[in-house]
């Protein structure tokens, strides 16, 4: 089973200024309630028992409202912003977050901290198949919104993705929620030192580059409501909804 859950609410939110000059971008509310205590909670009904919160910006906001957070998860949080002053990319942040995982983790579900997916189930089966499979890493993707027109990635008939633009298949946009093997943030696909001592910032879209020509990383489209809060006026388009 896979059990750990892991939340990236490391960023600064600058296209989200002035509303994250006080106030850390997860930490803003969606109809009533902070991003990041909707994904922590839908992460819990999906059977996860464990939480790291990778932090930098305004991280002790975070730390301490995960603190109080009505919740049964067992939460970390991997304070990069203490550590190194500064958040360490997508693929440095997982690198250091690793460790505070239970021991002998093999895969984890992964989020952003900034999305809205209220329909999106963290689902034991998917889960359990992926567990099971070559795949390195397993991709949610959703229709291209107006912001990133092109996609990022194409999925193929066979469920796997590529990101080669002469590529067969549908170009969708990662939606920032996947499950992903542990491993793939080893040698050969990942140069960082385990556990990320020095603090080097890395980006993760070269790992999956690398785990994507070897055929090792698979995807679903996702249709349901889903929204990259980015900018305060998506947020406030969430909030006050045209009729």
């Amino acid at each position: 089973m896979i059990t750990t859950g892991l939340i990236l609410a490391a960023g600064r939110g600058a296209r989200m200024r002035p509303l994250t000059d006080h106030t850390p971008k997860p930490l803003l509310a969606v109809r009533g309630q902070p991003l990041l205590a909707r994904i922590a909670t839908q992460m819990q009904v999906g059977g996860l028992t464990d939480l790291v919160v990778n932090t930098a910006w305004l991280e002790a906001q975070i730390a301490d409202f995960l603190s109080n957070l009505p919740l049964s998860l067992r939460i970390q949080c991997s304070m990069e912003g203490r550590d190194f002053g500064h958040a360490l990319d997508t693929a440095g942040g997982i690198v250091r977050a690793l460790p505070r995982m239970p021991a002998g983790t093999a895969a984890f579900w992964l989020s952003a901290g900034d999305v809205y997916a209220p329909a999106f189930q963290f689902d034991r089966a998917t889960a359990a198949a992926f567990l099971a499979s070559d795949a390195l890493a397993h991709l949610w993707l959703v229709p291209n919104p107006a912001h990133n027109p092109n996609g990022d990635f194409a999925l193929d008939a066979t469920g796997r993705l590529s990101h080669d633009r002469a590529a067969s298949g549908e170009w969708l946009t990662y939606a920032t929620i996947g499950l992903f093997k542990t491993k793939l943030f080893g040698h050969p696909w990942c140069d960082v030192p385990p556990g990320n001592p020095k603090g080097v910032s890395a980006p993760l879209a070269p790992l999956l580059r690398r785990a994507m020509d070897d055929g090792l990383v698979t995807g679903t489209r996702f249709d349901g409501e889903w929204v990259d809060v980015g900018t305060p006026q998506r947020l406030d388009d969430l909030n006050n909804p045209q009729p």
